[in-house]
């Protein structure tokens, strides 16, 4: 498993610097807020906009397993036949297909996040690793990586949601600056009706990065519904200090929607739609609060 979805350049929200954030395809998490769910099945899939759809039929022709016809005017895609192989969507004009989930080797990956070594340079920035969860993938793989971009002097942020087996987090320690992690909410029972799993292999998953000496930058997303209340904050701080864990930042983060038009276009329904972020105003008594409790280093947003 190391499909990737994307390589995204200049990004400024995930890590310090300038980095390249490559999302990794697959996690074990089902958040119902996900802004990425094109990253949740490990398999490769394909996205396809209807509204940029014109009818034309070239995919048609492209398409070796004839899995694509037209429906209404628009491109149909049968997804039982369909191998993903996306040479539909290097033919569509208009960009309203294509593969999500596409294989590097490690050396051509890295020969790629190296070009824009001098931005890292500049900015202090490097490279980020993200998902999904990139702690699922192949860790021999992950390794021939994080060792490659260690030796060019590249920083390496790891952004996990830290349910992966220990053993794992262990092994990428040695060649990673900083861990994102996130902590989504301190109630065992919230947790596993919105992200599907318990919270218990995350919170230990933590105290142990932190008892081995990872950096962390802690990362909250806020969501009124879910944990956008002062009780889950104090739930919080009590577990980092019960567990002698001083992040390096803590980041909360507003619930947003940017990531709902993703939906559709894999055909996924986005079942978040009652959840808000909290008011500005909570939003910075939740950080008073970390604050106050010896937190210095939080702040609202990325």
């Amino acid at each position: 498993m190391k499909a990737i979805t994307n390589i995204q350049k200049f990004s400024i929200h995930d890590g310090d610097g300038i980095r390249t954030t490559v999302f990794f395809k697959g996690c074990p998490l089902h958040c119902t807020w996900c802004h990425n769910p094109e990253t949740q099945c490990y398999n490769p899939e394909v996205e396809f906009d209807s509204e940029k759809c014109v009818g034309c039929g070239f995919c048609i022709g492209a398409c070796h397993a004839e899995a694509i016809s037209i429906v209404n005017g628009k491109a149909f895609t049968d997804s039982n036949k369909c191998d993903r192989c996306d040479k539909c969507g290097k033919m569509c004009p208009s960009s309203a297909r294509r593969v999500m989930g596409k294989d590097y080797e490690p050396k051509a990956l890295v020969k790629e996040l190296m070009k824009d070594l001098m931005f890292y340079e500049e900015s202090g920035g490097g490279v980020t690793l993200s998902g999904g969860e990139v702690m699922m993938m192949d860790i021999d793989y992950l390794l021939a990586i994080a060792k490659e971009l260690k030796r060019n002097g590249i920083s390496l942020f790891i952004d996990t949601c830290g349910y992966v087996p220990y053993e794992r987090l262990s092994k990428i320690l040695p060649y990673t600056d900083t861990f994102l992690y996130d902590l989504k909410c301190m109630d065992d029972e919230l947790h596993k009706k919105y992200t599907g799993v318990s919270n218990e292999k995350i919170l230990d998953n933590l105290a142990r990065l932190s008892k081995d000496g990872a950096r962390i930058y802690v990362r909250i997303p806020v969501i009124k519904e879910v944990n956008g209340n002062e009780k889950n904050m104090q739930d919080t701080i009590k577990f980092l200090q019960d567990n002698g864990i001083h992040p390096a930042k803590i980041n909360l983060l507003p619930y947003h929607d940017a990531g709902v038009p993703k939906y559709s276009k894999i055909g996924m329904v986005y079942e978040g739609r009652e959840l808000h972020a909290p008011f500005k105003e909570e939003m910075e008594k939740f950080a008073e609060l970390f604050i106050k409790a010896g937190f210095i280093n939080t702040k609202i947003g990325g």
